[in-house]
């Protein structure tokens, strides 16, 4: 894991820079902060939200260098960002046990529940945030105002997440190289 975000930063820093929906330091701190949260004991329905987000984030820094190499086919966002938060199957093989619950209409995981709620949230809340701008001239009303309606809206997902929790606390022995 720590090899993992040593090359992320490593990466973010040695490419130039593009037009992206998060700066790499931002992505790489939510990256690194999953896994220091399911250490503490932070539920993990709340850590699957932050999940789906950064996974979300991770597919639209493929859109753009998609963009940037001019490939392009029919469904590629679609498809790109799809595949990006598919990548939460490799924590399944690895740590966690998929155990469906019913979930409001839903038989999932709460797990997966909550990573695809996080990505959902973050799409939407970054079309709102491009809503409410064009709606004022093409200006955002306050400064970082594109990075403050998707974090807060995860954020709130979050909470509600904490007080009524869909899975158990994360296992304190999960992360052996932390204690």
């Amino acid at each position: 894991m720590t090899f993992a975000l040593v090359l992320m930063f490593v990466i973010a820093f040695s490419l130039p820079a593009l037009a992206n929906p998060a700066c790499a330091v931002c992505t790489i701190a939510v990256g690194a902060s999953l896994e220091i949260a399911r250490h503490f004991g932070v539920d993990d329905s709340v850590v699957g939200v932050w999940a789906g987000a950064f996974l979300t984030l991770l597919g639209f820094w493929m859109v753009k260098w998609f963009d940037k190499k001019g490939w392009n086919f029919k469904g590629r966002d679609f498809w790109l960002i799809s595949l990006s938060v598919a990548m939460i199957g490799f924590l399944y093989i690895g740590e966690l046990t998929y155990s469906p619950k019913p979930i409001l209409i839903f038989y999932l995981d709460p797990f997966l529940f909550s990573v695809i709620v996080g990505t959902f949230a973050l799409i939407w809340s970054s079309d709102f945030y491009q809503w409410m701008k064009a709606r004022n001239g093409g200006h955002a009303h306050f400064p970082f105002e594109k990075v403050f309606v998707p974090v807060a809206t995860l954020a709130l997902i979050s909470l509600w997440f904490y007080y009524n929790p869909l899975c158990a606390k994360a296992p304190d022995d999960l992360m052996g190289f932390m204690q």
